[in-house]
């Protein structure tokens, strides 16, 4: 069955990029990002294929089983941004263009990309036995909506010329990159066992990153509106002063809507970072709070039964 899926996702990935890169003016209308997608997700299922089917994973000193669930995981989220992306700059595409059918077979298989991807992190939960599978928990969920909303905000300031003039938007775009890396990085500790190897517990590390990630779109929310809707920032506040939405011809969204989408997802993602955040420190906390409350005897015990020294009785 996991073979099956990954040449469905390498078939689906394929033909969605063929299409694409067969007709210039989808390519135009679609933009960089679902491109980037489609590569990305079918070099990464290739990558994997040849492992398993050279049996490499004992080679590899991590969690084969939790590093598929997070590939597939993020590939859903990629192809699923990468559909939305396309099938919206295809909007205005289709009464216009004679490669209608073409917009709409890349959205299909692109859509379908999503569906076995999604398929193989449910088969992979099940096969594995891991009835805690970190997909299916609130931290699994909230932690891939995060990466999945930083995505779509990338594919929609893919255009240099939204914050090249200011420093306060590049300072924003930073920020999203950063909080990606973040993101990352708490794939990774989650990867690998890291418990014995850091100085400081896993869920704290996760609970610090979390609120660094919060703390910079946080910034972010004030100074992207502020930079783009203020006239007195330089801004356009209205969508009829911007003079790239006067064209209906126009085959992808304009400047001014590009501004607005990522002004409301980067308010989606501060509140699902607070969220995430909230739950953290509550589960932490509830932590804390039955190591202190610990009855003294149960600590002594456990001490004894560590020591080196002991002397079962």
């Amino acid at each position: 069955m996991g073979y099956f899926l990954r040449l469905l996702q390498l078939l689906s990935t394929c033909v969605a990029f063929s299409l694409v890169a067969g007709v210039s003016t989808l390519q135009v209308a679609a933009g960089n990002w679902p491109i980037f997608v489609w590569c990305f997700c079918f070099v990464v299922t290739l990558i994997i294929l040849i492992v398993e089917l050279c049996g490499l994973q004992p080679r590899l000193h991590l969690s084969w089983d939790g590093f598929l669930i997070t590939s597939a995981s993020c590939a859903t989220f990629l192809c699923l941004s990468g559909s939305i992306v396309f099938a919206t700059a295809c909007i205005q595409l289709l009464p216009h263009s004679p490669f209608g059918n073409h917009a709409i077979a890349v959205t299909a298989f692109s859509s379908l990309a999503s569906l076995a991807y999604a398929a193989e992190v449910v088969w992979t939960c099940a096969w594995s036995g891991e009835f805690s599978c970190s997909v299916l928990t609130l931290p699994g969920l909230l932690h891939r909506l995060e990466i999945f909303v930083a995505c779509v905000i990338f594919a929609f300031i893919s255009s240099p010329h939204l914050y090249v003039h200011q420093p306060a938007l590049e300072w924003c775009v930073a920020v999203y990159s950063i909080c990606f890396l973040l993101s990352a990085v708490t794939l990774l500790l989650n990867w690998y066992n890291w418990d014995n190897r850091l100085p400081v517990p896993v869920p704290l590390v996760h609970l610090g990153l979390t609120l660094l990630s919060a703390l910079l779109y946080a910034s972010a929310v004030v100074l992207w509106p502020l930079y783009q809707f203020n006239g007195e920032f330089g801004g356009q506040p209205q969508r009829s002063s911007d003079v790239s939405c006067h064209d209906k011809l126009t085959y992808y969204m304009c400047t001014w809507d590009q501004r607005l989408a990522v002004a409301v997802l980067t308010a989606v993602n501060l509140l699902i970072y607070v969220v995430d955040l909230v739950d953290l420190a509550r589960r932490f906390f509830y932590q804390l709070l039955r190591l202190c409350i610990r009855p003294p005897d149960s600590l002594l015990l456990s001490v004894e039964a560590s020591s080196p020294n002991s002397v079962v009785l």
